[in-house]
């Protein structure tokens, strides 16, 4: 795997595809299959190619590229910044799950024993998603420090969404655990932004002429 901007980029845009799909079931109820569709299947990408094999093609990040450069480069809306929230606390999650190699273990069997369950059923079906969320449940939910999702009590309550929230959430830990292969580091964050901002919108640029095209 390359250690490059471009690489580093494409796994935050991940990671804030994640987070922006939560807030937008935690508050809606509802967010786009096919963003949903791109997160659950990264997950099951545990030998790529290269970063960008993680997600399939580039148009398949437009939401978390567009949210990257969205949330990062202006911070004006109450959504971004729990988007931004989410996504930080899942990369200060994974640090810690680094620390765990016998969680890690767990998760990576666990997440190869659901794979006959993405092939037969699709990755959206409810069957993989609440596997998903079990495993969530059973790992990274045991640790003291937890991702809180906040939004409207009668969506969150409602069995399916809550099961969701907790897939993506797996699926934004896998970015994380991208980002950091890639060469990604917290303090980046601050000191690469406009590399990272100016990097998003070409890819995203990109993604949206992929899909007209």
């Amino acid at each position: 795997m390359t250690r490059s901007i471009h690489d580093q980029t494409l796994a935050l845009a991940g990671v804030f595809q994640a987070a922006a799909l939560v807030q937008q079931i935690a508050h809606q109820g509802q967010c786009a299959d096919s963003s949903y569709e791109t997160c659950i299947r990264s997950l099951f990408e545990t030998d790529p190619g290269s970063a960008l094999a993680v997600y399939g093609e580039l148009k398949d990040l437009r939401e978390g590229l567009a949210t990257l450069v969205s949330v990062v480069n202006e911070q004006r809306k109450q959504q971004d910044v729990e988007i931004l929230r989410y996504s930080l606390s899942i990369i200060q999650l994974e640090a810690r799950l680094t620390k765990r190699p016998d969680m890690l273990d767990v998760i990576a069997s666990r997440i190869e024993q659901a794979r006959h369950t993405a092939h037969h059923f699709g990755y959206r079906h409810s069957n993989l998603t609440r596997n998903l969320a079990s495993i969530y449940t059973d790992t990274l939910s045991t640790f003291r420090q937890r991702i809180q999702v906040t939004g409207n009590p009668n969506q969150l309550r409602i069995e399916e969404n809550a099961a969701r929230v907790r897939a993506l959430l797996l699926a934004g830990i896998r970015s994380a655990v991208l980002w950091r292969q890639t060469g990604g580091r917290r303090w980046q964050l601050l000191l690469s932004r406009r590399k990272v901002i100016a990097c998003a919108k070409t890819l995203a640029e990109q993604a949206n002429r992929a899909v007209y095209d």
